[in-house]
């Protein structure tokens, strides 16, 4: 990956920022400022803690559903690429089958509709894995509610790209080159902006946009907008 030197207006030599390019072009980003990665992580922790605490109640509920439906554990835990694209374990409560593996593999072997569908997003928009508590959890997107233990971790960011797996990789292109730099969100510009409604290119673009251009009032703005957009369900699934 190719850098180039760049002297921020107000800084000194000793803050001289190396950022990466992409598609050609020298990307500049306040988000690469260590001073910004600071207050963003400040943020993330102050934002995560706020709604630990009325989701402690809410989580107890959740996990007694699932249990009550079906067999298995009442997390799920998969590994995602972060920061450095280095793997971290993303929790979530369990929406699906506890033989959700094999019934993939059924499916996809079964059905060639499906199986385009998968390896164009990484997602069925009908998943016959998913369980009834499920589809209740993945529509208000409280299945995502354990990924703020992620957050206060530091494995996450309140706001960032979309964490992805060793599989979509090569996907990304040279956009992985932004993708690396920074922690991945618990929401994010993509989800915000039709999250699986839109297409798999469009939500890579929307994450480099986010990286690029990133402000504290945009980040603001998303968390503000995450909360319409799961109120009304646009797009989950």
């Amino acid at each position: 990956m190719s850098s180039t030197v760049l002297q921020a207006p107000d800084s000194s030599p000793a803050t001289t920022l190396l950022v990466p390019q992409y598609l050609g072009q020298t990307v500049r980003s306040s988000l690469f400022r260590p001073a910004n990665r600071v207050w963003k992580r400040l943020f993330d922790i102050a934002v995560a803690l706020l709604l630990a605490i009325p989701a402690i109640p809410l989580a107890a509920g959740i996990a007694l559903a699932i249990v009550l439906e079906t067999r298995g554990p009442v997390f799920f835990v998969h590994t995602r690429l972060g920061k450095n694209c280095r793997p971290f374990r993303l929790w979530k409560f369990r929406s699906m089958r506890a033989d959700a593996g094999a019934i993939l593999d059924r499916c996809l072997a079964q059905h060639p509709e499906l199986r385009a569908e998968w390896r164009q997003t990484h997602k069925l928009k009908n998943d016959p894995r998913v369980t009834r508590v499920g589809r209740w959890l993945r529509r208000s997107s409280l299945d995502e509610l354990p990924q703020l233990w992620n957050v206060l971790r530091g494995s996450m960011s309140m706001i960032g790209p979309r964490p992805i797996v060793a599989e979509e990789v090569p996907k990304y292109g040279s956009a992985l080159n932004l993708y690396e730099r920074v922690q991945p969100g618990l929401t994010g510009l993509w989800q915000v902006s039709g999250r699986t409604d839109l297409s798999y290119r469009r939500r890579i673009d929307l994450d480099t946009e986010y990286i690029r251009h990133w402000t504290f009032a945009l980040d603001l703005k998303i968390l503000c907008q995450t909360v319409r957009v799961v109120l009304r369900g646009h797009g989950a699934y």
